[in-house]
């Protein structure tokens, strides 16, 4: 009995030191990139919450497998973590069977920290004015009508799976090596849909270069101003990048619940809120089982629309 009590005590003395060092926050992605500047942008006022640095470490490479397998097999004492992102933790796991990591075993959830919906782009020369418009359209002409993507097995690709899906489409898939290299012929009409980022979509709409349908995300978004969303048309429909903090497996729940907390404060700052706005970026901050619930769902709707549609990396 003494050994438990002594367990205990130690867990709730470290717990109440931790931080007592720089906290590694580990971004499995390029510098300059969203998860990046998100990463940046939320480390400042997490280490204040903590009362500590939080350091941004990029370890990019395979997709943000290489980052994440990184805090994989760290040490579980909260000086690690990782941000993470669809990518990582619901869309690779399902493309890839040979990934070093277990999404859901190797890893301790701590929570969401944003969301970024897609906008759902059409030339200006095209008939359709509304989301319900471009469904019958599409119907109309099976095989005829086509999407462009940033490549194979890629959120822009699954969104217009998912879209397709749902809404009983036959719409022809070409991959691009970007989004940025599909716009221009997005715009002369070469391509007749596309499901682009927020801050690379919208300003070709502001500038009357293309015309926007409707956002990806499960209800209006303040981002896109007066746009309706796709799931007002289609029920249920929802695709986001969603941003996530994760520690490695093991890692303490009192240590979960302290980074959670100070996350979650540090995403109510307005000037953290703003900053990921302008990035496309909706700030939410959800509990650890919240966040485990949401996983679990995406995991299974991303591997239902790859499974069934054939998706491949190749």
């Amino acid at each position: 009995m003494m050994g438990l009590v002594g367990g205990a005590s130690t867990a709730v003395a470290q717990s109440t030191t931790y931080p007592t060092k720089p906290i590694r926050l580990v971004v499995p992605f390029p510098a300059g990139g969203a998860t990046d500047i998100f990463a940046r942008t939320l480390s400042q006022k997490l280490g204040e919450k903590l009362g500590t640095s939080v350091v941004v470490e990029n370890k990019p490479g395979a997709g943000g497998t290489l980052g994440s397998d990184i805090v994989a097999k760290s040490t579980p004492d909260g000086y690690t973590l990782l941000l993470a992102t669809s990518s990582t933790h619901s869309i690779g796991p399902n493309l890839n069977p040979k990934m070093p990591y277990d999404a859901v075993r190797d890893f301790t959830p701590i929570g969401q920290v944003g969301n970024a919906p897609s906008i759902m782009l059409v030339p200006n020369s095209s008939p359709a004015k509304t989301i319900q418009e471009w469904i019958e359209l599409a119907k109309k002409n099976p095989g005829r009508l086509n999407y462009a993507s940033s490549g194979n097995g890629t959120i822009v690709q699954l969104t217009a799976e998912l879209f397709k899906s749902q809404a009983g489409l036959f719409v022809v898939h070409i991959p691009y090596k970007g989004t940025a290299l599909a716009m221009p012929d997005l715009i002369s009409g070469k391509v007749d849909v596309l499901f682009d980022s927020l801050p690379t979509g919208l300003p070709h709409v502001k500038d009357g270069r293309l015309r926007a349908l409707g956002v990806t995300s499960a209800q209006r978004t303040n981002m896109a101003p007066g746009l309706p969303a796709i799931s007002e048309v289609l029920p249920g429909y929802e695709s986001t990048t969603w941003f996530g903090l994760f520690g490695p497996q093991g890692m303490r729940p009192d240590l979960v619940s302290r980074v959670n907390t100070a996350a979650i404060q540090a995403l109510s700052d307005p000037e953290v809120k703003d900053k990921l706005q302008r990035l496309g970026i909706e700030a939410i901050g959800t509990s650890p089982a919240q966040f485990t619930t949401m996983l679990a769902a995406e995991s299974a709707k991303w591997k239902k629309i790859i499974t069934e549609r054939k998706i491949t990396l190749d």
